[in-house]
Order: structure tokens, then C-alpha cells, then sequence
């Protein structure tokens, strides 16, 4: 059993290094029978780690085709912001380079697990890997990781079927080590390296599978049961002032995203689409009610992204809001430009 580490510009020292040396352990009480190397999307080099740590030497390039585990951490930084050593802007370089492609090949390979560590979930979910699959990162991103379009699990570990294992926050890289060597190896094996490194695997490893747990907590995205002010009749404007291009800027979680915004009316009828650079984005849903313009769309950049937007107009000014799952509200700002 072959496992590929790997390393991104900014990478969590203890995302990487804990599971490497579990599965170095491993490796040395099975007499080989697994294997470990830090790799890169970009090949043998050095990287450096985040939070100015040390650089770690990549010794190959990552190979999505080859049989076995691929490991890939989280990042090291402020936890918010738009810094460069803001840990949502590392994830999105990291998203940016040939790391989001050979994973994609990597999740094609039947003969490959891919396992993450904290963010490393997020930055597979932000290049849109992980829509639909059960995971988890660490606390703080697990709002974000869920308005990508993944289901997230408040679990230390989480298996979405046998080749997608996360973990949680930075020190679950070694329970999801301990957990795949058991899963492979044995628990003979594992058990063995707990006992090297004087560390027992916390927590149940969550699946989807068997009886489902009665909730019995309110989910958070319940609103509190008020409804907007009513719309008077002179307050109500005609849907023609939406007509035209209006040039705005999201606040996104992760820094400000410019949108050019093109909406037509007909017969009382709205189409709208959003562009930002090569990507074009039709609304979904949307509707008009004299105030204000609310409607859906998918966006792929700067991550992917489930928003719903509401914002009104007055003259060429737009305001308003847009929203992805449990994330706080994005503030929108636009003026016509046509």
C-alpha cells in the first residue's frame, strides 16, 4: 500500500507530518508492506509551509494514477481575511494550481482513497471535488464546506464510502492515519503504532450507514419566523428599472469578486446572467416583487459556491446581499454601466 503525502505552498506542518510519520510506523512494523513519500502537484521541490515555517522537500510529483492513498492537508495562517497568510487565501491558490485537476483523477481512480486533513477538505470542496459527499474540516471552515455543495459531518473522522476519508481539525490527521492503517493493515498493525507514539485514535469513524440518530436540536439555518415589511403601492417601482448591465462586487468569504450582472424583463418575465471572467452563470428562480430582485446561482470562482441573492435598486445604484448555506451574508454593491 502506496501513500502520497502532499505538499502545497503554505501547508500545515502538522497536517502533513503527523500522518507521515504514522504511516512511516507503519511501514517499519510491517516490513514494507506500506509505503510514504511527501509528493507536489508541480514535482521534486522544496515547500515552503505555512505561518513562515519550515520548507519541506517534495521528493516527486503526485501521480493520481498510481494505486493507494493520497493525503492532502490543510493550511497554516489566519483563519479569516484576505492576507496572504490568511489560511482561505492559501487554500485558494493552492485550489488555482494542477492540485484540483490530478485530484479529479485521483476521485476517478477506483484503486485510490483520497484522505484530507482540516482544510484539505475545504480545498478539495472549493475546486468543486466533493459536492454531494459527507465530510468534514476543521470547525471554523465547516459553514464554508457546506455551501460548496458538500454535506458536512460534525465527526472527528468521516468515510463517504471506502475512498473518501476526512478529518476534522489539525490533530485528526492521526486518527485518520491510525484509522487507514487499521483499515489496511490490520488492527494489529495500528495498534502497534499507537503504542510508538504513546496515542490512542480518538473518536467513532462516521459513516452513512446504519440507523440515523433522532435530532433533537433546531437546525441552525432556521429563520425566526418573521417576514418582511409588506410592499405598498408607492413604494413598488416597475420591473423595467432592472433592465441592463450593472458592474457589482460580492464580499465573498474569501476576498471581493467582481460580477458584471446583464437583466432583461419581458412580459413580466426576468432573465438575468453573471459573469466574472470566462464564466457565465444564468439566475436560477429569479423574482421581482417592486422592491426587491432575489434569485439563485451557482458560481465555480473564486470557490464553488451555492448564493442566494437579494437586492434592491434605486436610480443606477444596486444594493444588497448574498448568502451561500450557513456562511454570514456577503454584502453586493453595483451601479449601471449601460
Amino acid at each position: 500500500m502506496h501513500v502520497q503525502v502532499v505538499l502545497f505552498n503554505g501547508f500545515d506542518l502538522m497536517d502533513a507530518i503527523a500522518p507521515y510519520e504514522v504511516f512511516a510506523a507503519a511501514a517499519l512494523y510491517s516490513g514494507g508492506e506500506m509505503t510514504v513519500e511527501l509528493v507536489s502537484a508541480e514535482g521534486k521541490r522544496s515547500v515552503p509551509s505555512g505561518m513562515n515555517g519550515p520548507a519541506i522537500e517534495a521528493e516527486t510529483v503526485l501521480d493520481p494514477s498510481r494505486p493507494g492513498i493520497i493525503l492532502v492537508p490543510g493550511a497554516s495562517g489566519k483563519p479569516e481575511g484576505e492576507s496572504e497568510d490568511a489560511v482561505p487565501y492559501i487554500l485558494r491558490l493552492a485550489m488555482e494550481t494542477e492540485l484540483t485537476p490530478l485530484m479529479k483523477r485521483a476521485f476517478e481512480n477506483k484503486d485510490v482513497t483520497v484522505a484530507t486533513v482540516c482544510g484539505g477538505s475545504l480545498l478539495l470542496a472549493m475546486g468543486g471535488l466533493l459536492e454531494g459527499r459527507h465530510a468534514v474540516t476543521n470547525h471554523l471552515g465547516m459553514a464554508a464546506l457546506g455551501a460548496t455543495g458538500a454535506i458536512p459531518i460534525a465527526a472527528r473522522v468521516v468515510e463517504d464510502g471506502p475512498r473518501l476519508v476526512s478529518g476534522g481539525g489539525v490533530t485528526s490527521g492521526l486518527d485518520v492515519a491510525l484509522y487507514l492503517v487499521e483499515r489496511e493493515l490490520g488492527p494489529q498493525i495500528a495498534n502497534a503504532v499507537e503504542h510508538l507514539f504513546e496515542y490512542e485514535r480518538r473518536g467513532t469513524v462516521w459513516r452513512p450507514q446504519g440507523m440515523v440518530p433522532t435530532r433533537f436540536m433546531t437546525s441552525p439555518d432556521v429563520t425566526d419566523g418573521t417576514l418582511p415589511d409588506p410592499v405598498t403601492e408607492a413604494e413598488r417601482q416597475p420591473i423595467h428599472v432592472l433592465d441592463g448591465c450593472w458592474q457589482t462586487t460580492i464580499a465573498t468569504p474569501i476576498g471581493k469578486m467582481p460580477v458584471l450582472l446583464r437583466i432583461s424583463s419581458n412580459d413580466g418575465r426576468i432573465r438575468g446572467t453573471a459573469t466574472q471572467g470566462d464564466e457565465v452563470v444564468e439566475f436560477e428562480s429569479p423574482a421581482w416583487d417592486g422592491t426587491r430582485l432575489t434569485w439563485t446561482q451557482r458560481v465555480k470562482k473564486p470557490m464553488r459556491l451555492n448564493l442566494k441573492f437579494e437586492v434592491t435598486v434605486q436610480g443606477g445604484i444596486m444594493t444588497g446581499t448574498a448568502k451561500a448555506g450557513l456562511l454570514p451574508a456577503s454584502k453586493v454593491e453595483g451601479r449601471r454601466v449601460d
